[in-house]
């Protein structure tokens, strides 16, 4: 199963929805680095992602995007075989 890599914070709604679906879908660890706590870590995935909020989800290489993104990409059938490296 392909690494999980989630920006987030310790008060993020969607933080918590993406990480129960990851959970669903079989990933039994997520590296969480908490963006609140640190401040190079948001400039860090500012300049990676381009984007400000969190989450911030990326599974192996692939930068999926927030929760709304990890969602759409679950429900077009993606997830999965992104998960299993295929």
């Amino acid at each position: 199963m392909n690494k999980v890599v989630m920006y987030s914070t310790g008060i993020c709604p969607y933080c918590v929805m993406a990480e129960r679906l990851l959970l669903q879908r079989g990933v039994d660890t997520i590296d969480k680095i908490r963006i609140d706590l640190d401040p190079a870590q948001r400039a860090e995935m500012m300049q990676k992602t381009g984007r400000r909020t969190v989450p911030q989800i990326y599974i192996g290489d692939t930068h999926v995007g927030g929760y709304d993104d990890l969602a759409a990409l679950d429900h077009a059938g993606g997830l999965m075989p992104l998960l299993q490296g295929e």
